[in-house]
C-alpha cells in the first residue's frame, strides 16, 4: 500500500506551492488506495504559532484534500529522535560541535579552498578533530554542542547506496553532498534530517513526496536510513511552484496563501489549474 504524508511547519499560512505538494502527495495515495497523512513539523518552538496548525488543516479541508488517521506533531516525538541519535552514537558516527555561525563563517573565509555543496559552502569540520577529552571538558564545562554526522565515517559504514526517484531515475548516494549535517541543534536536540527519517520510518511512508529544494538532503537520509535499519521509501521530488519572477514561493507573499485566496473568491479547481501537469 502506498503512503505519503504532508509535512508543513505551521509558521505561517499555507500558499499555493504548499497546495501544489499536498495535492501530489494526496493524489499519488488515493490513485493507489493508499494513504495520505499529515504531520507537522514543530521542533522549532521558537516560530511556531499555535494558530496555524487550525488553520493549515482548514486549508487543506477546503481544497478537499483529506488526511488519514490523526495528524502527528513532531515536537511530541523528542524522545524518539533522541533515542536515534543515541544509536548513532553507539556506532560513533556522530560527534560534538561548539562552533558558533559566527565561528564557521570566519573559518570558512580564512580557508583557501573552502568545501562547497549544492547550497553553498560546507561546514569545514572544525569540532571533528577535537578529543574525547577535549569534548567530554568542555561539555562538563557547561558549553551545549550541536551533534554532526561523521559523513565519511558513515559512508564507510553504509557502503555504496542508491535511491529511486520517480523523476530522477536511479541515484547514487553522494556521502558528502551537505558535508557533516547537523542532526541535534543545541537548543532543540534534533534537526529536520533526524526527525524527518525517524518520523517517516514510524509512519512507514511509502513514498516521500517533496520539492526539487531537497533532492541534496535525500542523500543524507538514505544513509540514516542505512544505519539506522530503516525501510527505504521510494522517492518523487517535484518541481517548484514559483512566482511571476521564478522565485520560490515563500511565506511572507501573503497575496499567494490559500487563505486569501479564498477571500478573494478563488476555487481549489482554479488553484489546481494553474498547477504543473
Amino acid at each position: 500500500m502506498t503512503v505519503t504524508r504532508f509535512a508543513p511547519s505551521p509558521t505561517g499560512l499555507l500558499h499555493t506551492g504548499h497546495a501544489y505538494a499536498a495535492k501530489v502527495a494526496h493524489d499519488l495515495a488515493k490513485e493507489s488506495g493508499g494513504q495520505f497523512l499529515l504531520r507537522f513539523e514543530d521542533i522549532d518552538s521558537t516560530r511556531v504559532r499555535e494558530e496555524y496548525y487550525e488553520a493549515i488543516e482548514e486549508d487543506l479541508l477546503w481544497l478537499g484534500l483529506e488526511w488519514d488517521d490523526a495528524p502527528l506533531r513532531q515536537s511530541d516525538r523528542l524522545e524518539a529522535y533522541g533515542d536515534a541519535l543515541d544509536r548513532l552514537r553507539e556506532l560513533g558516527l556522530v560527534y560534538p560541535c561548539f562552533c558558533t555561525r559566527r565561528e564557521i563563517e570566519e573559518e570558512i573565509t580564512r580557508m583557501a579552498s573552502a568545501p562547497h555543496g549544492p547550497e553553498g559552502p560546507l561546514y569545514p569540520g572544525t569540532c571533528r578533530a577535537l578529543t574525547l577529552a577535549e569534548s567530554h571538558d568542555r561539555i562538563a564545562s557547561g558549553e551545549l554542542p550541536a551533534w554532526r554526522l561523521h559523513a565519511t565515517a558513515a559512508a564507510r559504514v553504509t557502503g555504496p547506496l542508491t535511491f529511486s526517484d520517480r523523476r530522477f531515475g536511479s541515484v547514487q548516494v553522494d556521502p558528502t553532498a551537505l558535508g557533516d549535517v547537523v542532526l541535534a541543534r543545541k537548543d532543540i536536540g534534533t534537526s529536520y534530517h533526524l526527525a524527518v527519517v525517524v518520523d517517516d520510518a514510524f509512519q512507514k511512508v511509502t513514498r516521500v513526496t517533496r520539492g526539487e529544494d531537497l533532492l541534496a538532503s535525500t542523500h543524507i537520509h538514505r544513509m540514516l536510513q542505512s544505519l539506522l535499519e530503516f525501510p527505504e521509501p521510494e522517492y518523487f521530488h517535484h518541481a517548484l511552484i514559483t512566482d511571476e519572477h521564478g522565485q520560490r514561493l515563500a511565506k511572507r507573499d501573503r497575496s499567494r496563501t490559500i487563505r486569501s485566496l479564498r477571500e478573494c473568491g478563488d476555487s481549489p479547481s482554479r488553484i489546481f489549474a494553474s498547477f504543473p501537469k
